[in-house]
């Protein structure tokens, strides 16, 4: 009888082991962001489960999440009081607050977020850099990052242009498109596929001391500046400020930049990159005077076609998703379900950080050049408040917990919908989504344990456990 009651106790006292570590949980909805899930527990693991998480199968490292700073998102958060200013920028970038965003975007000069055009230098064949000047960005860019290293010292910033000066470019113009939104005339125009950006030494070694010029102006702002990309979207002409190149014409402007930034410690990433065609990556990656330089390649928009081949193809090299796509200013859940899926697409296939767009509008959303676009907040103008919009909840339910350092784990089983990451403190984080119209219930196998939880119809989750 003593032996009988021994074991028992021995089986009562093993299941107790598993059933007690608590797992934090967090749901959001459509109408319900952000929620707390009380009584939720990890059991014994059995051979029963919806999806294995693979804590041995460690793939990419998480760099981080972040925002861009643009102008047009300083404004409207200068319309709100300091009190709710604050309160914003906690949420924002305070560790283990609010979505704790790290890693961080900055146009070089004017981007199509600016108020208006302008660079650092319009001076004409100014190749010595005379006078070249952070002037508008002191008035907008500079107190908006400041703001967020009030409660972030150690973020992150990477940047780059989205044109050069008029001057560097053979149209002589910021645009490449005509519009009602630009004075740039018919035979101005640039196309995809072409350099217009002069192909001449003295005008290469004039854009790079640019760039060198830029990244110590913002030191002695206190802001340093920790990789550039040499253009935003290459492979675009727009009616706002943009630069098409060719993969061999921004190769050629590697090797001038490249050495500049190496000597100043700031990393080159080739990007960024919004076309499916791997290739571009090769033809720089082909020249070894050039590759040695290149740490990474930020990719965005239909770039996400050509992540796998990149990730297979350049195991060493960082890929960033560098642009969340950008809606339609409504800021609805159908285009947070969008969202998620991009995220899916970018992490699963080796990304190692995430960009939202913009951080804060007006609601509308609407561009100088008449493009509305989606935002983390939204500012009523009118009564100078503010909301968290859709996508922020959904960008705080990875950011919040997957940690810089963090590894995205493996799964397999039936169900897909979901990310997973070990972070370096050895907690297990899953992101998941319930896509149904009805409450789902998955079982998810980690280790020796498992968890069932009951998901909300339509709903974000994310579950951490400590092993």
């Amino acid at each position: 009888m003593r032996l009988l009651n021994a074991i028992v106790f021995l089986i009562l006292l093993s299941t107790n082991l598993y059933s007690q570590t608590t797992v934090h949980w967090v749901s959001t909805t459509q109408t319900s962001p952000w929620k707390k899930k009380a009584g939720l527990t990890t059991t014994k693991a059995t051979s029963m489960a919806d999806v294995e998480i693979e804590i041995q199968n460690k793939l990419q490292s998480i760099d981080g999440f972040g925002t861009c700073f643009n102008e047009l998102g300083w404004t409207s958060l200068s319309l709100l009081s300091d009190k709710d200013r604050q309160s914003i920028f906690r949420e924002l970038f305070k560790p283990d607050y609010g979505a704790s965003f790290n890693l961080c975007r900055m146009p070089v000069a004017a981007n199509d977020f600016s108020t208006a055009w302008y660079s650092y230098n319009e001076t004409d064949q100014d190749f010595e850099m005379k006078n070249f000047s952070i002037a508008q960005d002191l008035k907008t860019l500079v107190p908006f990052i400041k703001s967020a290293q009030k409660y972030k010292p150690s973020l992150k910033i990477w940047a780059s242009p989205w044109s050069p000066p008029t001057w560097m470019k053979t149209n002589k113009h910021y645009a490449l498109k005509p519009s009602k939104y630009n004075d740039l005339q018919a035979e101005q125009s640039g196309s995809e596929f072409q350099d217009m950006f002069i192909q001449k030494d003295e005008y290469f070694k004039a854009y790079a001391l640019y760039f060198e010029k830029f990244v110590k102006a913002y030191r002695q702002q206190n802001i340093y500046i920790s990789m550039v990309m040499p253009q935003n979207e290459f492979v675009a002409a727009q009616i706002f400020p943009s630069c098409t190149w060719t993969a061999q014409g921004l190769g050629k402007f590697i090797g001038y930049l490249a050495p500049k930034m190496n000597a100043m410690k700031v990393d080159v990433f080739f990007g960024t990159m919004n076309s499916d065609n791997d290739k571009f990556v090769d033809t720089i990656m082909q020249k070894p005077a050039i590759n040695k330089y290149i740490k990474g390649v930020g990719i965005q928009w239909a770039g996400k076609g050509a992540i796998a081949a990149l990730n297979k193809n350049y195991p060493n090299l960082s890929l960033y998703q560098t642009e969340q796509e950008c809606g339609d200013g409504k800021n609805d859940w159908k285009y947070c379900l969008y969202t998620w899926d991009l995220m899916k697409q970018y992490l699963n296939n080796g990304a190692n950080a995430y960009t939202y767009w913009n951080t804060s509008l007006k609601e509308g959303g609407i561009s100088t050049w008449g493009w509305q676009q989606n935002s983390l907040i939204s500012v009523d103008t009118l009564n100078k408040t503010f909301k968290y919009n859709h996508e922020y909840y959904l960008m705080k339910h990875l950011s919040h917990y997957v940690k810089p350092g963090a590894k995205r784990l493996k799964t397999n089983g039936t169900y897909t919908n979901l990310l997973s990451f070990i972070n370096p403190d050895k907690s297990i984080v899953i992101v998941a989504h319930n896509p149904e119209d009805s409450e789902k219930a998955i079982t998810f196998k980690i280790g020796n344990k498992k968890v069932s939880p009951v998901f909300e119809a339509s709903s974000f989750n994310t579950l951490v456990i400590r092993q």
